[in-house]
């Protein structure tokens, strides 16, 4: 199934309606637009022109047939295949360094052959991600800019090709969307923005009965990571570093110190975005010091 880029959402909400139904498992391609809606083509093109209500499309949302509050979807990214060009920005006031720019900033950067032509002797290997996925949120709406429980922009680099997600479902059907995709980000996303890139995106749609965890799960060859966001960095971090910890107790035989422990050796506390109305952190540890490395 191909759901194309024309049935987007600018928020998750228990009150969108569904661009398509789906059975699990499902293997569905998704087309999304860059974070600005491509409202930014040339380097003329300035972020004060932008209609901000267009901002952060999330292509969706799928309807997920079986899903009810108190199951986890499972979400695997197989594929993501980026247009040929991208755009960067800044602008004055946002951002980390928005106090020492001046009016906003645009540069349209070439994608080919798995490199971003930043400029002259300056080119970056793509670290092709998802910026924007989720589900439908548990209260109020929530603006496809902001993160949070249901998943949303956390802007994590380590949403990339081969990662698989879990989300709390807090509304029938789960109403998946996704969208904001990056060739190029690093963590933090100091400048408010990555290279945003249109995209087209593969997935593997399946469904976790009767369970699931307070935030976003994130699964790879390597590692489980916990995705929080929060108000501050630091409620983030003390928050993402309890729930890693709830994980692993709850998956080993090691008395509770003991994983403290090997969570201070071993696990790594990262930084996915600083500059969204919430801060996103994840927490990381290898499976391979896992008693039980599974979700």
């Amino acid at each position: 199934m191909k759901l194309l880029n024309d049935s987007v959402v600018f928020s998750f909400s228990r009150s969108n309606d569904p661009a398509v139904y789906v059975d699990v498992p499902a293997e569905v391609e998704v087309e999304t637009k860059d974070c600005f809606s491509n409202q930014l083509c040339s380097p003329e093109d300035r972020m004060e022109q932008l209609d901000w209500d267009k901002t952060n499309p999330a292509t969706g949302p799928i309807y997920v047939n079986g899903a009810e509050a108190g199951d986890t979807l499972k979400v695997t990214v197989n594929k993501i295949k980026l247009a040929q060009q991208g755009v960067a920005c800044c602008l004055e006031g946002e951002g980390v360094l928005g106090h020492r720019i001046n009016g906003s900033h645009t540069k349209i950067i070439q994608v080919e052959d798995g490199i971003a032509h930043f400029a002259t002797g300056i080119d970056i290997p793509v670290n092709t991600m998802i910026g924007v996925i989720g589900v439908a949120p548990e209260g109020d709406p929530v603006n496809a800019g902001t993160p949070g429980r249901h998943g949303g922009n956390m802007d994590n680099t380590m949403i990339t090709e081969g990662a698989v997600l879990y989300f709390p479902v807090a509304k029938e059907g789960a109403l998946l969307a996704l969208g904001d995709v990056h060739a190029v980000m690093g963590d933090g996303e100091i400048g408010v923005s990555g290279l945003e890139i249109p995209a087209e995106v593969s997935l593997t749609i399946e469904l976790i009965k009767g369970r699931q965890y307070e935030y976003p799960v994130l699964e790879n060859n390597e590692s489980f990571s916990v995705i929080v966001s929060k108000p501050t960095v630091d409620e983030a971090v003390i928050r993402a570093t309890e729930l890693m910890h709830d994980f692993l107790t709850e998956r080993s035989d090691l008395p509770d110190t003991d994983v403290v422990m090997l969570m201070s050796l071993a696990g790594n506390l990262q930084i996915c975005q600083v500059v969204d109305p919430e801060k996103t952190v994840r927490f990381v540890f290898p499976k391979a010091y896992m008693g039980r490395a599974e979700f």
